[in-house]
C-alpha cells in the first residue's frame, strides 16, 4: 500500500496529507495539486496505485528486435535515410532517429575530399595537364597566353567528384570518417 493511501485511510484531510508527504519526502514530495487529484480518486474508491492504461499506440518500437533491424539496415547500406528505415519498419522517423543516436550510438559522417585518395589514372591526368601547358609555353612563349581559352573561374574536373551529401554514411561514434569514393 502506498503512503498516500495509508494516510488517506487514517481519515486525514487534504492539507494534512500534503503536509505529511512534504515532511516525509522533503524535496521529492508531490505538489499540492497532485495530492488533491489522488485524494479525489481515493474518495471515489479508486485505490489502484498503478498507472492506468492510456489510449494510443503502445510503445513497442524500441524493443531489441527493432533496434537490431535498424542496425542491420544501416550496416547493409550506410547511406540509408531514416525516412526509408521508418517506411520499411512501419515506425516514425523520429523514433528511428532516436534509436540510431541513443541506442546504437551512431551519427552521420561525410568523407573529406583528400588528394592522396585519387586513383592512379586521376593522378596521372593531374600531372599531364600542366605538362601540356608547359609544352605550349616552350613552343611559343610570346603567343602562349593568346592560345589559352578562358571564360570564367569554373573548376574543371577530369572526373565527377562525389558531393558531400552523397558521401554521408551512418557510422558508430568511435568510427573514423568514410573514405571518399573517387570515380
Amino acid at each position: 500500500m502506498s503512503c498516500q493511501v495509508f494516510v488517506f485511510l487514517q481519515g486525514k484531510a487534504l492539507k494534512e496529507i500534503h503536509a505529511i508527504l512534504t515532511e516525509t519526502l522533503e524535496g521529492h514530495a508531490p505538489s499540492y495539486a497532485t495530492v488533491k487529484n489522488w485524494v479525489a480518486q481515493l474518495k471515489h474508491g479508486d485505490f489502484s496505485t498503478c498507472d492506468a492504461p492510456r489510449p494510443g499506440r503502445p510503445k513497442t518500437v524500441t524493443i531489441p528486435d527493432i533496434i537490431d533491424q535498424i542496425h542491420k539496415l544501416i550496416l547493409d547500406d550506410g547511406q540509408i535515410l531514416a525516412k526509408s528505415i521508418a517506411e520499411q519498419l512501419g515506425i516514425s522517423p523520429e523514433r528511428v532517429g532516436s534509436t540510431i543516436h541513443e541506442d546504437l550510438d551512431m551519427r552521420k559522417l561525410s568523407a573529406k575530399w583528400v588528394l592522396k585518395c585519387l586513383k592512379a589514372d586521376q593522378k596521372h591526368q593531374r600531372c599531364q595537364s600542366p605538362e601540356q601547358l608547359l609544352e605550349f609555353f616552350w613552343h611559343d612563349p610570346n603567343d602562349f597566353l593568346s592560345q589559352l581559352v578562358t571564360m570564367d573561374e569554373t573548376w574543371l574536373y577530369h572526373y565527377d567528384p562525389e558531393t558531400k551529401q552523397q558521401s554521408i554514411e551512418w557510422r558508430h561514434s568511435s568510427s573514423s570518417r568514410p573514405a571518399p569514393k573517387n570515380s
